[in-house]
């Protein structure tokens, strides 16, 4: 992967470009229509008017008071119906799911919308995409090797990336002008966190703090000789060999560094992460001298922000289980989890109401773990649940879930 282009001047180029379209086609109407008909719910607008808390029979629901589509993925949504309204007869491909949900997945290739394969390696197989096609680029965005190829085979690029993830790629676009290695809080195999590196000149990826203060360990304390420090880069090396950029050296690339991050991140941990590592500089250097060696910006997206804390608020409630609803893959459904679990919450995290087999069983994904069976998950008598879902998840999903809890209880 080549980290040093100039994807500024790149993307200025691109975004001339007749085959390339960042806004809608004009269809808006025609899209929210549709939308609203697949997504749209009527429990859900009635719960919000009860101010996010409403009893049928046994069951008290406590709807945390914000959840699902934001808006950069009702944008991305409708940018892709609007695709296939503006393009009747093309041949449209996406680089990956315009967002981690099932459902509305399954609706684009009902419109025959063809997702770019995937082959046995892992990377995309761009081959059958030919000169004229029409590509969708995904909320999520697409690295700027992805971008490049598409662009020279001539295709009509319609990019629904959202702008929050764009801001961060300005961000880091800052860091490689001032000659800066981009530490990234993410998940180095998500599809945003790997196009955010595509715009890294130098980057390494950490996933939690605890990856984090083993960085911070490293550029403070080198081994008692050469062979311990010898090791301890092997060691570093070998730990991050998935998430770093080709020729990383950590003992010359972490000299300068700023923060970064996928959007969908705990805005708490993200916050704590550059805190710990402008610290680390200034132990390193002397406080005078932090500016040369670090720099930071708050890009965690609204939307992650205010569902988070609208978790935070609904978890202090006296509720006997939390249901999180949301793709599997979906990072930021996958934190709101967390905000549960550390609670003690009894919680379950499912992708769709057909998870819930029964009242005595329901398959759900612990965090970190491959799906599994539930058994005794809704207690007996009078019960507070409370149900929160990911950014990328429609009202009606959301609605399904609920009225299948009416359902067994009542």
């Amino acid at each position: 992967m080549d980290n040093t282009l100039d994807t500024q001047a790149m993307r200025r180029a691109l975004h001339k470009s007749p085959n390339y379209f960042r806004q809608g086609f004009g269809h808006g109407e025609e899209a929210e229509s549709t939308m609203r008909s697949q997504y749209h719910s009527d429990l859900i607008q009635t719960i919000r008017e009860h101010d996010y808390v409403y009893t049928q029979g046994d069951v008290t629901i406590y709807l945390a008071k914000s959840f699902g589509f934001c808006w950069g993925v009702e944008r991305a949504v409708a940018m892709a119906y609007e695709t296939r309204t503006q393009f009747p007869t093309e041949r449209i491909w996406i680089t990956n799911e315009i967002i981690h949900n099932p459902s509305v997945n399954a609706k684009l290739k009902e419109m025959e919308v063809q997702f770019v394969p995937v082959n046995n390696d892992g990377d995309k197989d761009f081959s059958g995409v030919e000169q004229g096609d029409v590509v969708i680029l995904p909320a999520f965005g697409a690295s700027v090797q992805e971008t490049q190829l598409l662009d020279k085979l001539g295709s009509k690029i319609v990019d629904t990336t959202c702008p929050w993830v764009s801001k961060v790629w300005n961000r880091v676009e800052k860091h490689k002008k001032a000659d800066f290695t981009s530490i990234v809080h993410g998940k180095y195999n998500h599809e945003e966190t790997i196009a955010t590196s595509s715009y890294a000149k130098r980057y390494l990826v950490v996933l939690n703090m605890k990856e984090a203060e083993y960085v911070a360990n490293y550029m403070l304390n080198g081994g008692e000789s050469p062979t311990e420090r010898l090791r301890q880069r092997q060691e570093f090396l070998t730990k991050f060999s998935k998430a770093m950029s080709e020729g990383f050296d950590p003992d010359r690339d972490l000299e300068r560094v700023g923060v970064a991050n996928q959007t969908t991140m705990l805005k708490g941990e993200t916050e704590a992460i550059g805190k710990l590592f402008e610290k680390t500089m200034m132990q390193k250097y002397g406080v005078e001298h932090v500016n040369e060696h670090f720099l930071s910006f708050n890009t965690i997206c609204d939307a992650t922000q205010e569902r988070q804390d609208a978790m935070f608020e609904i978890v202090e409630e006296d509720l006997d289980l939390m249901i999180v609803i949301g793709g599997y893959n979906s990072s930021n459904t996958t934190h709101l989890q967390e905000i549960a679990i550390e609670r003690n919450l009894p919680s379950y995290h499912i992708d769709d109401v057909h998870r819930i087999l029964s009242a005595e069983a329901i398959e759900h994904k612990p965090l970190g773990k491959a799906i599994k069976q539930a058994t005794n998950w809704l207690p007996t008598g009078k019960i507070k649940v409370g149900v929160t879902s990911g950014a990328s998840t429609p009202d009606r999903v959301v609605e399904d879930v609920i009225n299948r809890i009416f359902a067994l209880k009542n």
